[in-house]
């Protein structure tokens, strides 16, 4: 495709994006069209944030919950996150 390996290198360290006649090369040569490069790049993309909704059914399997659980839970992780910044991991 005539790249050099210094301008692959740079486009995942800097997170660059091609030129339009280097993505036409890159799809000709893996026999795709530039829209399913593009797509590909869009499908590994950052998901959405979790939200509270989520991981109040990752943690009680979609029942119930009360503010009041969901907030011990919470308090639970802030200790844990504490304990093992100080070292006292057990």
């Amino acid at each position: 495709m005539g790249l050099s390996n210094s301008t692959v290198t740079k486009w995942k360290k800097t997170g660059a994006t091609p030129s339009g006649e280097t993505m036409t090369k890159i799809a000709a040569y893996f026999g795709v069209s530039v829209d399913d490069l593009l797509k590909q790049e869009k499908d590994l993309a950052p998901k959405s944030k979790v939200t509270d909704e989520d991981i109040k059914f990752a943690l009680f399997g979609g029942g119930p919950v009360s503010d009041a659980q969901y907030e011990e839970v919470k308090q639970f992780v802030r200790f844990i996150k504490e304990r093992d910044a100080h070292g006292k991991k057990e």
